[in-house]
């Protein structure tokens, strides 16, 4: 294998990689909005709906602040009982979750 054919597979390999992680934090995103959703009362719809809006915010904040602090403010606008801890800890393992529902697909 060449210089330039091991430039080319790793930029492939890079490129990949960079997909696979957008599709895993998009689900992993998706599925924190319905567990939210499902915490502040909201069903088929409406919770679909709220899952957009939580994934749109990933959009417009890096990381996963935006989405955090958007959880936090909801949660705290209807008064649903749930720790800064535990939010976090949900949306780590919903990243795992979504791992592995992308990579079965």
């Amino acid at each position: 294998m060449s210089f330039n054919d091991r430039g080319q597979d790793f930029e492939a390999r890079y490129v990949h990689d960079q997909e696979l992680k957008f599709r895993i934090e998009a689900r992993r995103n998706k599925l924190i909005g319905l567990w939210a959703a499902e915490k502040l009362g909201l069903s088929g719809e409406e919770a679909n709906r709220y899952a957009q809006d939580v994934v749109a915010i990933a959009f417009q904040t890096p990381g996963d602040d935006g989405i955090f602090q958007k959880v936090r403010a909801d949660f705290d606008g209807a008064k649903v009982e749930q720790s800064d801890h535990q939010i976090h800890r949900h949306m780590a393992e919903f990243l795992g979750e979504a791992e592995n529902q992308i990579r079965s697909a």
